[in-house]
């Protein structure tokens, strides 16, 4: 493990601020974040003298390490969990697996108790996964159909990242030019542009055990039910990554989520990238510099937002905007659904549809009452209502056990449907919104309340606090079609001298570090000799 994942990331300051302020900086990235860590990297290592800047005590964003429980003993993710689209390339350029990241495979990929006592599985091995959907009884049609259904979303993987060209490097395609690459299939482009996730399922099986059980990946962290237009996109994008050679997977990074964060600000930090964590901006002044929330200015030629973009709105004075860019990010949607429930616990819960067994707490486990439940609790929340009708449960301790206690675990829900607007407010409400969370465990492993040490519960306006995302959204804005591809934000702004690199960025929310990786590129690109000859307005 290098030094700062030891120190879980809180780096302090290298020098002092007055000493840093001393220097002209070629670029000074705003927010420690993977991406903006990954962005200086990638800059530092082609020679630019970089500066990071972190408002919070901590690298990484909402993908850290953090101790929030009594018994500091606990090590947890507060907000990422598991890891599935961190870019290939950004691991190999930054020798990220010699810098202490190690992945563990969650198997089942997906595990989903009903209240019947069966449940629904999905193993890294296929025969598994067929064996056990025999056993629930399905016709050979419905398994024949759950199957062709994954193949359609690893068929869309395949031909945008393994095809002609990897669609989410560096600027998106065009419409016209993704349906190209999609051969002009016609379902492959609905999922992509227009249909629910219920909307394909329908089109795949028909027992309902299949649908409620699969439905769950077009809705996560997103302001949307599973009937609603776009969500079937939202299961791709999930689905776009590679892990270990193995395809769309998952899995869990040994010491938690933080370490990929950790790895990457080794990785600038050696190129020569200087990181100061609890140094808030208070301004961003383009093609000059920043200015410190204490007032002390710090000059650079370029400025890197890994700030969510209506964030970085409050940095810029309002004449340094163009109106019709400031409209845009105005309008760029950040409701959030998310709440995180994040627990120590004293033993494993026993499920009722595998007593006595812990296989799940090495895979991935999801809780529901079903797809028209989670519409309805959608619909709840849209109101203003609390309505946990969907929880996404990891185990981190399941394959690596070193971030808690001998004996003990560690379990992270993301949850949904709680609004950030709650009715009443999240302080009045909050254990109201962690027994919902308690009791749809509970449905499917009775007891559950008997094994919480502690817990903790993150709602939309926490999330924002802690990690300073406006509106809590984890993925700085939502990645249904009207905000992706390239429909979402570039890393290029209207404003000389100013780039984006965070989650709002194409290709989108998740920890993928491909997003810094393209603003450092398109920097790189901008300031050669060949392009400031051409294009001299573009710096």
């Amino acid at each position: 493990m290098n030094e700062i994942a030891e120190r879980l990331g809180v780096v302090g300051l290298p020098e002092p601020v007055s000493s840093l302020a001393s220097r002209r900086w070629d670029v000074i990235v705003v927010g420690g974040g993977h991406n903006g860590l990954t962005c200086a990297a990638y800059l530092a290592r082609a020679g630019r003298s970089v500066l990071v800047l972190e408002a919070r005590d901590r690298l990484g964003g909402a993908c850290t390490l953090d101790r929030p429980f009594p018994d500091r003993r606990y090590v947890i993710s507060p907000c990422a969990y598991v890891v599935g689209l961190l870019d290939e390339t950004v691991i190999r350029d930054l020798r990220l697996h010699e810098r202490g990241l190690e992945v563990y495979l969650a198997d089942p990929q997906l595990w989903v108790p009903f209240e019947d006592g069966t449940a629904f599985a999905q193993w890294m091995d296929p025969d598994r996964t067929l064996a056990g959907l025999r056993d629930l009884g399905l016709s050979q049609k419905d398994i024949d159909g759950y199957f062709a259904y994954e193949d359609l979303f690893d068929q869309i993987r395949i031909r945008l990242r393994k095809g002609a060209r990897d669609t989410w490097a560096g600027d998106s395609p065009s419409r016209a030019e993704l349906e190209e690459l999609l051969g002009g299939e016609g379902l492959m482009t609905d999922v992509l542009f227009h249909a629910s996730i219920s909307d394909v399922l329908d089109e795949f099986v028909t027992d309902q055990r299949l649908k409620d059980a699969l439905f769950g990946q077009g809705v996560i962290g997103t302001y949307a039910g599973p009937r609603d237009p776009g969500t079937a996109a939202v299961k791709f994008m999930h689905f776009a990554g590679e892990v270990h050679g193995e395809g769309a997977v998952w899995g869990y990074v040994r010491g938690g989520m933080g370490v990929v964060s950790f790895a990457i600000a080794e990785a600038a930090r050696e190129a020569g990238a200087v990181l100061a964590t609890g140094v808030p901006v208070g301004e961003v002044l383009p093609g000059e510099g920043v200015r410190l929330e204490d007032g002390t200015f710090v000059a650079a030629t370029t400025i890197v937002s890994n700030a969510d973009p209506k964030r970085l709105m409050t940095l810029l004075a309002a004449d340094a905007v163009p109106d019709g860019y400031r409209r845009r990010i105005d309008d760029w949607d950040i409701r959030s659904p998310v709440v995180k429930f994040n627990a120590a616990l004293r033993r494993l819960p026993d499920w009722t549809a595998a007593p006595g067994e812990t296989f799940m707490a090495r895979g991935v486990v999801n809780t529901t009452t079903g797809l028209d439940d989670a519409q309805k609790a959608f619909e709840r929340c849209d109101a203003g209502e609390p309505a946990v009708g969907f929880g996404e449960i990891y185990v981190q301790t399941g394959h690596d056990p070193s971030p808690a206690p001998e004996g003990r675990h560690l379990m992270s829900v993301f949850g949904q449907y709680a609004p950030y607007g709650l009715n009443g407010g999240w302080e009045s409400r909050r254990e109201e919104v962690a027994r919902q969370f308690i009791d749809l465990i509970g449905r499917f492993a009775p007891g559950f309340a008997d094994c919480i040490e502690s817990y903790e519960v993150l709602g939309a306006p926490d999330i924002e606090r802690r990690v300073g995302l406006t509106g809590g959204h984890i993925f700085q804005g939502e990645v249904r079609p009207d905000q992706m591809w390239d429909n979402r934000l570039t890393p290029r702004t209207p404003i000389p001298g100013l780039y984006l690199c965070g989650a709002a960025t194409h290709p989108g929310g998740s920890v993928i570090a491909l997003n810094g990786k393209n603003t450092a590129m398109a920097i790189l690109t901008d300031q050669s000799p060949v392009t400031k000859a051409n294009h001299p307005s573009t710096m």
